[in-house]
């Protein structure tokens, strides 16, 4: 359908009251398509409608209780309502619905780390590392807090890891390396207004971009490799 294709690109050009004109005619073309209803919800979550967003989520889920990335998807929402207890327990299902998907353990450490739940985050993201030894994003996350910790020793050696399995080198004469601008580009949901979870002085992405550029990762070849690129440029400043 033309229009979705049109929503699709305007939603990539940040032009996001159009992208929501044009799904919105998709959906009313097609009311049970959801493939459209997910899109729109992704939609409204980036323009900061997360009521909205989290309606078309609940009627997904209605639809398909089961389905992992809905309950992912609606737990990135229920976090920007500041409703993170429920936002776990949703974690929490996908998680167990996929076991072995790293992705689902990456996810929710991500949320414990920016809920404080250090230890939890960390023991998350190692049994993401342990389902995939080459995830460079785990392990960069793991030497953050462990470096909030105060774990150095541990620390730099997840994030040499880190740099290791993205093939990133250190400049020699440049010690503090900070994130390309390509964090910019990359897919988003929620609007950057609204979420300030992560402190200033730490360069790291915020939940909801994390959790939408994993998934990218997973399904989009092209967007993999900009994001191979993106790591490549370090992740965070590091003396």
């Amino acid at each position: 359908m033309k229009a979705f294709e049109l929503s699709v690109s305007y939603f990539k050009e940040g032009k996001f009251e159009q992208a929501l004109e044009q799904i919105n005619i998709c959906v009313s073309a097609e009311k049970s398509n959801t493939e459209y209803i997910f899109f729109r919800a992704r939609v409204s979550s980036r323009m900061g409608n997360f009521d909205m967003a989290l309606n078309d989520f609940d009627y997904l889920i209605s639809l398909e209780p089961f389905n992992p990335t809905y309950i992912s998807d609606r737990a990135v929402v229920l976090h920007l309502l500041k409703r993170n207890e429920e936002a776990m327990e949703e974690l929490d299902r996908a998680l167990n619905l996929e076991p072995l998907n790293p992705y689902r353990y990456s996810s929710r450490a991500y949320l414990k780390d920016r809920l404080g739940d250090y230890k939890g985050a960390i023991e998350d993201y190692e049994k993401a590392i342990e389902l995939d030894a080459e995830d460079a994003v785990a392990y960069n996350n793991k030497g953050l807090i462990e470096e909030k910790l105060g774990y150095m020793s541990k620390s730099k050696k997840s994030f040499k890891k880190a740099d290791d399995l993205v093939g990133y080198q250190p400049s020699i004469n440049n010690k503090e390396n900070i994130e390309s601008d390509l964090v910019n580009d990359l897919p988003k949901i929620g609007n950057p207004a609204v979420e300030q979870y992560a402190d200033a002085s730490e360069k790291k992405l915020s939940f909801s971009q994390y959790l939408s550029t994993l998934k990218s990762v997973f399904t989009d070849k092209d967007i993999q490799q900009e994001f191979v690129d993106f790591i490549k440029s370090g992740f965070k400043k590091r003396a």
